[in-house]
């Protein structure tokens, strides 16, 4: 394997270029069985005095039962260079083809979670808290019809970065 660890403090790469321009991918699950998804969508802080990833997932994606049902999950990011993976990794369902092997990626087991060898930067997080979208808190009018037409609301999901791996 080719990562090293590192502190959070430590990367410098902008937090809204990597998740919302060259998106990341979420993984779940254990050796036996797991799924990764697209995200595009999340951020990272301090939250509860502990750094903290925060990312959001449809109760129909099928990731979602993984990250239901375990208490790790990782993010791992790639700086745009994976478009074409990420895309279909966004796009199709784990349900249907084994995205993985479709996407040229390689998992590999960081402990008791799954992260992707391809990533640049990889974030493996403990689950903290979770909180579904609730739209009677919308401001702004235009998220409900523009982010929500099937009313498929997200569950966040806040995790505790417990281990930061960059690749050397």
């Amino acid at each position: 394997m080719q990562f090293q660890e590192t502190n959070i403090r430590e990367v410098r790469d902008s937090v809204v270029k990597l998740i919302s321009d060259d998106w990341a991918l979420v993984t779940a699950g254990n050796q036996e069985k797991w799924n990764t998804m697209t995200v595009s969508w999340g951020g990272l802080g301090e939250l509860w005095g502990k750094d903290v990833a925060f990312i959001f997932i449809r109760p129909q994606r099928y990731t979602y039962e993984f990250i239901e049902r375990e208490n790790y999950f990782t993010m791992s990011f790639f700086g745009g260079e994976q478009k074409k993976a990420l895309s279909l990794c966004g796009s199709k369902s784990g349900r249907d083809i084994d995205k993985a092997k479709e996407a040229g990626l390689t998992p590999f087991f960081v402990g008791p979670a799954v992260a992707i060898e391809e990533a640049k930067l990889v974030l493996v997080c403990r689950k903290l808290a979770f909180q579904d979208i609730n739209p009677a808190g919308f401001i702004d009018s235009s998220i409900d019809p523009s982010c929500y037409a099937a009313k498929d609301y997200h569950r966040m999901y806040v995790g505790a970065i417990e281990r930061v791996l960059v690749k050397k």
